[in-house]
């Protein structure tokens, strides 16, 4: 895929896109839990040398019930996906997101970077809001 219409195409085939804009998706992805779907968000990204991104992010909890030291550790630990903050309806969240390349992304990488950063933020989220998905 080179390009966000590439990417769109290939994600409107196996996922129901709930926000459709020339440089932004979102869609609901399921988990390991079947019963719970995590929030997925795709928008393209350019880099001050003109390279294009495609960001895959999700969010997991208001920055105000995590700490900066859990969110470096965990950090440490990931494969995949890296954990953030950007603001969602003007609060600010832990997200966990990913930065794939144009160059060398595939349908088949795609769903696999989705595919992992969906169950992972679920699971951060049950730990963190047992009560309730919050995002």
């Amino acid at each position: 895929m080179e390009t966000f219409a590439e990417v769109r195409d290939h994600v409107i085939a196996s996922h129901e896109l709930v926000i459709d804009e020339p440089f932004l998706l979102a869609f609901e992805s399921p988990t390991d839990n079947r019963e719970r779907k995590q929030s997925m968000f795709l928008a393209e990204l350019k880099a001050a040398d003109g390279r294009r991104y495609l960001r895959v992010e999700t969010p997991v909890v208001p920055l105000a019930d995590f700490d900066a030291e859990k969110c470096l550790r965990i950090n440490l630990m990931q494969r995949v996906g890296y954990l953030a903050v950007g603001d969602l309806d003007g609060i600010p969240y832990i997200k966990v997101c990913e930065n794939l390349p144009y160059a060398n992304l595939s349908g088949q990488e795609l769903e696999y970077v989705i595919n992992t950063m969906a169950p992972f933020a679920d699971r951060l989220e049950h730990a963190l809001e047992p009560s309730g998905d919050r995002a």
